[in-house]
C-alpha cells in the first residue's frame, strides 16, 4: 500500500492545488481593497499594466496579461464606460485599437497604492521568500508553457 505522502493523487501532494488554493486566497485579500476602488481584480490588473505602459495595444495588452481580445474587449469598454480610459484607433493602422488612460484613470493609481502596501503589511518580514516564490511561479508558467521559447 502507498503512503498518503507518496500517493501522487493526495490533494495536499498537488502543486496544481496549492497554486488554486493561493489563488482564491489573493482573491478574498483583494476583494475589498478592490471594491473601494470600483475595480474587479482583472480591471485592476489592466491598470497595472497601462500605469506601466499607457497607449497599448488591445493585443499587447492581452498578450501581457494573457488573455484573449475576446475576454480583454468586454473589460476595457466597461472601464471606458466608467471614464477610466479610451479607446483609440490607430493612426498608422486603423485596424489595431490602443487602450489610453484618462486622466481620472491615471489618478486612480494614487488610490491604488493602497493594494500593494496592504498585501506587503499582510506578508511582512516575507520579503525574501515572496520574492522566491514570485519569481518561481514565473519560472513554473515558462515550464508548464512549454519552454522560454515555445
Amino acid at each position: 500500500m502507498m503512503s498518503a505522502q507518496g500517493d501522487p493523487l493526495k490533494l495536499d501532494s498537488m502543486l496544481c492545488f496549492a497554486v488554486y488554493a493561493a489563488g482564491h486566497a489573493f482573491t478574498r485579500f483583494y476583494k475589498p481593497r478592490l471594491e473601494a476602488l470600483g475595480l474587479t481584480y482583472p480591471q485592476y490588473l489592466v491598470f497595472l499594466v497601462l500605469w506601466e505602459t499607457d497607449g497599448l495595444t488591445v493585443k499587447a495588452l492581452g498578450d501581457r496579461l494573457f488573455l484573449d481580445s475576446g475576454t480583454i474587449t468586454p473589460l476595457v469598454k466597461r472601464l471606458e464606460s466608467r471614464g477610466l480610459l479610451e479607446r483609440r484607433r490607430g493612426q498608422d493602422d486603423e485596424r489595431q485599437v490602443h487602450i489610453v488612460l484618462t486622466d481620472a484613470g491615471r489618478a486612480l493609481r494614487e488610490q491604488a497604492l493602497a493594494v500593494p502596501l496592504a498585501v506587503g503589511t499582510a506578508l511582512a518580514g516575507e520579503r525574501e521568500a515572496v520574492d522566491t516564490l514570485r519569481e518561481g511561479l514565473h519560472r513554473l508558467r515558462v515550464q508548464l508553457d512549454g519552454g522560454p521559447g515555445a
